[in-house]
C-alpha cells in the first residue's frame, strides 16, 4: 500500500464521520415531525402529496399494516416497470427505436424485480444499448427513488420498535416514503445532479453521435439523461448505471472528484441513520456504538482489499515484471481498473459499494485479486450491514444486534436485552429466520446452477428438430461463463450472492441474460428483499407493544468497546460458518492456486466440497 492510497481512504472516512452527526440530526427530527430547515421549501409539496393520494399524515399503522402497504407499493411498482419495458417500442422517447423485442418477458420480470427490491441488477448488456430513454427515466429513475425510500421506511419501523413501549403502531408507511423523497432523496439528487453535470456527466435527450476516429473507423457515443439517474443511484443505493460499464464509464464519472462524491453519496445516508437509532430511542450511545462496529468492519475490508490489489500477481513478479508502487508506475494488479482513480480509490469502490446496496463499480470486480474479489462477496455475504443501503443497513445491523444479546444471554443465563427491550423468542426465531432464508437462496441457487444441465435439441419423428430449452441453451448453466475452475464458480455465487443481498454489483464473465438466469436471480432477489423484511417488521410490532425495563447490574451494557467486538464477531461468525465452505471453492481456492500452493489448494476444495 501506498501513502498516498491510505491518505485517500483516511479523508474519506474522515468527511463521512464529520457528516455522519447532522444527517442523522436531521433525519431524526424529519420522522419525528418536527420542523426542519427544508419545510418552508419543501412543506407544500409533502401536504400535496398527502391530498393526491388521500393519505392522512396523522393516522398510523400496525405492523400488519405497514408491512401490507409496503408490499402494495411494491407490486405496483413492479407491475409498473414491467409494462414500461414490454410497451418501450410504441412509446415516446425513443430517438434509437429501441424495440420491445430487446425486452424479452424473463427479462423484463428481472429487471422488474430488480428495481423496485432496490437491487437493480441488470442482465442486458448496457441500458445505453436495450432501453429507451423513457424507460430509463420513468421506470427506473424514478423507483430508485422509492425502493430507496421504502428501506429508509422499513428501517424507522424497526427504531419505533425499540423506542415505543406499550403501542401496536409503527407510524405511517405512506407518511415515512413521502418524507423519505420529499426532504432528502430529492434535494439531495438535484444538488448532486448538478454538481456532476458541472464534471462532465452528460444529461440530455439527444439521439446518439456518430464520431470519426483517428484511424477512419466510425465510433457511436450514447447520450441520455444521465446525471439525473447518477445522483438517485448513488445516494438510494441502487447503483444500475445508465451505462454497462456504470461508474467506469467517463460520461458517467468523468474526474476524481464526481468519483469521491458519489462515494460520499453511497454512506452519508446509511451513516447518518446509525446516529438518527441513537436520538430517536434516547440514548446516542447506541448509535454511535453501531457506527463504531461498521466503521471497523469497513476499515478492516478496505484495507484488506487495498493490500491485496497493490500487492497483485506473483506470477508476473516472477516473470521479472516490475509489481511495485515508483514514482514511474503504480505498480499491483490494474487489469480492469480506470487509470484515472487508480487502484486506492477503485478498492475503496469496490469495498464502499458492497459494504451497501449499492452495486455500482467504477472497476471490473471480475478483474481483481482473489483476496481483493473475496472482499466485496464477503461484504454482501454479511448481509450488508456495514453502514450498509439506505435503511438495509440499519435493519440489517439491529438484526445482528438481536442476535448478539441473544448469545450474550446464553452465556450468562439471563435473558437478553437490548435498548431496554426484552428479546425474546419471538424476536430471536424471526432474526434467524431472515438469515436463513438469505443463506438458502444463495448457497442453494449457486449449487444448483453449478450443477445443472439442459437438454440439448433433439428430432422428433418427423426429422425436424426440437426447440431447445426455454430456459436456457443447451448444455450445462456454466456454460454462460467465461472462466472454468474456482473463478468460475466465483463468478456464479458472486451472481446470486449480489440478487440476494439486493446489491447488484456483478464479477462479470458471466452472461446472465438467461431465462434461467433471469428468473432464478430474480426469485432471489424477492427472497433477500420481503422475506427479509416481513419477519423484521414482524420483530418490530412485537418491541412496539412491550414495556422497557430498567438497566440493573446485570444487564449486558450495549453502548462500550465490549458490544462492538460482540456486535462485529457475530456478523463476521454467523457469515463465516455460513458461506466458508462455498469461498473455500472459489475465491480461497483460486488464491492459493496463484500462489502456486496446489496441495493445499486440494484440500482446500475437498474441505468446501
Amino acid at each position: 500500500m501506498t501513502g498516498n492510497g491510505v491518505f485517500q481512504i483516511a479523508i474519506y472516512f474522515l468527511v463521512i464521520l464529520a457528516l455522519t452527526k447532522p444527517m442523522g440530526v436531521f433525519m431524526a427530527r424529519l420522522f419525528e415531525g418536527k420542523r426542519t430547515f427544508l419545510h418552508p421549501a419543501l412543506r407544500w409539496l409533502e401536504t400535496f402529496t398527502y391530498k393526491l393520494t388521500g393519505v392522512n399524515e396523522s393516522t398510523e399503522q400496525r405492523w400488519t399494516q405497514y408491512t401490507a402497504s409496503l408490499l402494495a407499493f411494491s407490486i405496483f411498482s413492479f407491475l409498473f416497470v414491467y409494462v414500461l419495458q414490454r410497451l418501450q417500442g410504441v412509446l415516446p422517447l425513443n430517438p434509437q427505436g429501441f424495440k420491445n423485442s430487446l425486452v424479452s418477458p424473463d427479462l423484463a420480470f428481472n429487471t422488474a424485480v430488480s428495481f423496485v427490491t432496490n437491487t437493480n441488477w441488470q442482465s442486458y448488456a448496457g441500458g445505453e444499448s436495450t432501453l429507451s430513454y423513457f424507460v430509463q427515466m420513468a421506470a427506473l429513475t424514478v423507483q430508485n427513488f422509492g425502493s430507496a425510500a421504502a428501506g429508509i421506511a422499513v428501517a424507522l419501523a424497526l427504531t419505533r420498535g425499540f423506542a415505543r413501549q406499550q403501542v401496536n403502531s409503527l407510524g405511517n408507511f405512506w407518511v415515512d416514503l413521502t418524507r423519505s423523497v420529499v426532504y432528502i432523496l430529492l434535494p439531495v439528487s438535484f444538488l448532486a445532479a448538478l454538481f456532476f453535470c458541472s464534471q462532465g456527466v452528460i444529461q440530455n435527450l439527444h439521439p446518439y453521435t456518430v464520431a470519426q476516429t483517428m484511424e477512419g473507423a466510425k465510433q457511436i457515443l450514447a447520450q441520455g439523461p444521465v446525471a439525473s439517474q447518477e445522483a438517485i443511484k448513488m445516494l438510494g443505493t441502487n447503483g444500475g448505471g445508465f451505462f454497462g460499464a456504470n461508474s467506469a464509464h467517463p460520461f458517467e464519472n468523468p474526474t476524481p472528484l464526481a468519483n469521491f462524491l458519489q462515494l460520499l453519496l453511497i454512506f452519508v445516508i446509511p451513516a447518518g441513520l446509525t446516529y438518527m437509532f441513537g436520538v430517536i430511542i434516547g440514548d446516542r450511545r447506541q448509535g454511535w456504538t453501531i457506527f463504531s462496529a461498521c466503521a471497523f468492519m469497513f476499515l478492516v475490508g478496505v484495507f484488506c482489499c487495498y493490500w491485496a490489489e497493490q500487492r497483485g500477481n506473483p506470477t508476473l513478479a516472477k516473470l521479472g515484471i516490475e509489481t511495485n508502487a515508483t514514482i514511474a508506475q503504480t505498480g499491483g494488479n490494474m487489469e480492469g481498473k480506470e487509470i484515472r482513480f487508480g487502484i486506492a480509490s477503485s478498492a475503496l469502490f469496490a469495498t464502499v459499494t458492497t459494504d451497501a446496496s449499492c452495486g455500482a463499480v467504477n472497476g471490473m470486480h471480475d478483474s481483481f485479486t482473489p483476496l481483493g474479489g473475496l472482499i466485496p462477496l464477503f461484504n454482501i455475504q454479511t448481509g450488508e450491514v456495514i453502514f450498509g443501503g439506505v435503511g438495509a443497513g440499519l435493519y440489517g445491523i439491529l438484526l445482528y444486534a438481536i442476535v448478539a444479546v441473544f448469545i450474550a444471554g446464553l452465556m450468562v443465563g439471563r435473558t437478553p436485552e437490548y435498548v431496554g427491550k426484552k428479546i425474546e423468542q419471538k424476536e430471536v426465531k424471526m432474526a434467524m429466520l431472515a438469515l436463513i432464508v438469505t443463506a438458502f437462496s444463495i448457497l442453494v441457487f449457486a449449487a444448483v446452477s453449478s450443477i445443472i444441465q439442459f437438454p440439448s435439441p433433439t428430432k422428433d419423428a418427423k426429422g425436424q428438430p426440437v426447440a431447445q430449452s426455454y430456459w436456457n441453451p443447451p448444455g450445462p448453466a456454466t456454460a454462460n461463463l467465461a472462466n472454468s475452475g474456482p473463478h468460475g464458480f466465483s463468478e456464479i455465487l458472486y451472481a446470486y450472492t449480489s440478487g440476494t443481498g439486493n446489491n447488484g454489483s456483478a464479477f462479470g464473465g458471466i452472461n446472465a441474460n438467461t431465462p434461467w438466469y433471469n428468473l432464478t436471480i430474480g426469485l432471489a432477489m424477492l427472497m433477500g428483499r420481503f422475506l427479509f423484511l416481513i419477519p423484521l417488521l414482524a420483530v418490530a410490532g412485537s418491541l412496539a407493544m412491550k414495556k422497557k425495563v430498567g438497566e440493573t447490574l446485570g444487564t449486558l451494557p450495549t453502548h462500550g468497546p465490549l458490544f462492538v467486538g460482540l456486535l462485529v464477531g457475530t456478523v463476521m461468525l454467523v457469515g463465516a460458518l455460513t458461506f466458508f465452505p462455498a469461498l473455500a471453492l472459489g475465491p480461497i481456492v483460486e488464491h492459493y492456486l496463484m500462489q502456486n500452493g496446489k496441495l493445499f489448494s486440494v484440500l482446500l476444495f475437498a474441505i468446501g466440497s
